[in-house]
C-alpha cells in the first residue's frame, strides 16, 4: 500500500522555509566557542553508539550556537504551569472537535485498519493528534519547526536538568538519520526534539514508530497513517486496554477527603461503597476494574476515577492535565458533552469565539501582538493584565466575560 499525505508538500515547504530562515537570520553572526567545542567533543560519545562521522557532520551542519528559544520553552511547560481549566479550555475546544470529526471521516479507512491491528480507539488517536499538532496544522505554521539537533544539543549544553535526556535523544535522532528514515535536513521538530504529526521524541520513534502505509518508511512527518499507527503502537505496548475507557467523572459524598483515601487504587465497587457515583447516574459497567481518584482543582471542581488507560495515556506525556485533556477530547469526539461539574475558575469564562474576539480587541488597542487563535497563553494573559491596569481593573489576567464587556465599550 502506498500513501501520500495531502499535507506532505506543505510540510516540506514549511521545513525548507524554516531552514532558509535559520541559515539566513536565526544564527548569530558569531559562533559560541564553548558550544562548538561541545559539539566537537560529543562525537566520541556518538561514535560509541555507532554513529558515523558522515552522519554526525550532516546532522550538525550549520549548527554553531545554542538556540535561546529552546531554553525559554523549557522553562515554561503548560502541563505543569497552567491552571487546569486554562489548559483544558485551550485544547478541548469546539474547533478541535469539529476538525477531529472531519479527520475521522477523511481517514476512516486507515483508522479502521489501525484500530483493528492495535486495539486503540480511534477517538483517542484523533485526540492525541489534535493535542500534539492540531491535526498537522502546527507542522506548517511559520517558525514552528526547529532544528532537532540544535535543540537537543542546546538542552544538553545548557540545561542541567535535561542534560541526560537530551544526550540520549540526540544519539537516537542521529540513528534515525543514519537508518535512512529521514534526511539530516528533514530532522525538524519541537524545542524538545518531538517530531511529526504525533510528536515522537527520537527514542520513542526508534521503539514504537510504524510503517503502516507500506512505503518502506516510518514516516511520521508526512504520513498521517504512519503517525497514528505509531501512536497506537506506543499505547498498546504500554498496556492499553482495548474496549475500556480512561475514567469517569464522579460525584463525591459530602465531607469526602481525597488525602485520607490516599493514592491507593481500589475497585470501582469499593469506591462506590465509599460514596462515589458517576455523574450520569449510571452504574459502573465493570465494578471489578481498579481506579484511582483524581481531584485536580479542589473540592469545588470535578472529580474523577481514573482507570488503567488514563495512566497509559501518561506514557505519552507524563502529566495528569495532558491525559485528562486527551481522554475528554476523545469523549467529545464520540458525542459526549462537557464535564457536568465546572472548574472553580472564580470568573465567568469565554467561549472559543469570544476568546478570539478578546484577542482581536486587545490587538486593536495595541496590547496584544500574537495569533488570533482563541488560546489564552502567557502572551494573552500579559495583554489582559496590561489592559486591566490601564482601565483600573484588578490585574488577574483572566479571559473573562467582564474583561470582554469592558473591551467592547472601548473598541
Amino acid at each position: 500500500m502506498n500513501f501520500q499525505c495531502d499535507l506532505s508538500s506543505k510540510i516540506k515547504a514549511a521545513s525548507l522555509a524554516v531552514m532558509l530562515a535559520g541559515s539566513l537570520f536565526a544564527q548569530p553572526v558569531y559562533a559560541d566557542t564553548g558550544f562548538k567545542n561541545w559539539i566537537r567533543d560529543f562525537y566520541s560519545v556518538a561514535a560509541k553508539s555507532g554513529i558515523s562521522r558522515k552522519t554526525y557532520n550532516a546532522v550538525f551542519s550549520g549548527v554553531t550556537s545554542p538556540d535561546p528559544a529552546v531554553i525559554k520553552s523549557a522553562n515554561f511547560q503548560p502541563e505543569f504551569k497552567s491552571k487546569v481549566w486554562d489548559y483544558m479550555d485551550n485544547r478541548v475546544t469546539d474547533s478541535a472537535v469539529e476538525k477531529g470529526l472531519e479527520m475521522k471521516v477523511k481517514y476512516k479507512r486507515w483508522l479502521d485498519i489501525i484500530e483493528k491491528r492495535y486495539g486503540v480507539d480511534r477517538h483517542v488517536l484523533l485526540a492525541i493528534w489534535s493535542m500534539e499538532t492540531s491535526y498537522g496544522a502546527a507542522l506548517v505554521r511559520e517558525g514552528a519547526l526547529r532544528n532537532v539537533a540544535r535543540s537537543l544539543a542546546t538542552l544538553a549544553y545548557k540545561d542541567k536538568r535535561r542534560r541526560k535526556f537530551a544526550r540520549s535523544q540526540l544519539i537516537a535522532a542521529m540513528k534515525i538519520v543514519q537508518n535512512g528514515d529521514v534526511s539530516a535536513s528533514g530532522l525538524r521538530g519541537s524545542w524538545a526534539g518531538a517530531m511529526g504529526h504525533t510528536q515522537f521524541i527520537p527514542t520513542s520513534y526508534l521503539t514504537w514508530a510504524q510503517d503502516i502505509d507500506g512505503d518502506g518508511r516510518r514516516n511520521i512527518w508526512e504520513s498521517v497513517p504512519d503517525a497514528l499507527a505509531s501512536a497506537a503502537n506506543l499505547l498498546k505496548k504500554n498496556g492499553w486496554r482495548t474496549g475500556k475507557t480512561w475514567g469517569y467523572e464522579v460525584k463525591t459524598p459530602r465531607g469526602f477527603n481525597k488525602d485520607k483515601v490516599g493514592t491507593k487504587s481500589r475497585t470501582l465497587a469499593e469506591w462506590q461503597k465509599l460514596g462515589l457515583r458517576r455523574v450520569s447516574g449510571k452504574a459502573f459497567p465493570r465494578p471489578s476494574d481498579r481506579a484511582n481518584v483524581k481531584i485536580l482543582a479542589g473540592s469545588d471542581g470535578p472529580a474523577f476515577l481514573m482507570l488503567k488507560n488514563f495512566f497509559v495515556l501518561k506514557s505519552y506525556n507524563n502529566a495528569d492535565k495532558y491525559a485528562l485533556a486527551v481522554g475528554h477530547l476523545a469523549d467529545r469526539l464520540r458525542g459526549f458533552g462537557p464535564f457536568v461539574v465546572d472548574w472553580p475558575r472564580g470568573y465567568i469564562p469565554l467561549g472559543e469565539e469570544e476568546r478570539k474576539e478578546l484577542q482581536v480587541r486587545l490587538k486593536k488597542l495595541g496590547f496584544y501582538d500574537g495569533d488570533i487563535d482563541g488560546k489564552i497563553g502567557s502572551g494573552s494573559r500579559g495583554a489582559i493584565k496590561n489592559y486591566q491596569a490601564r482601565v483600573g481593573m484588578e490585574q488577574d489576567g483572566y479571559a473573562s466575560k467582564r474583561v470582554l464587556a469592558s473591551l467592547r465599550k472601548r473598541t
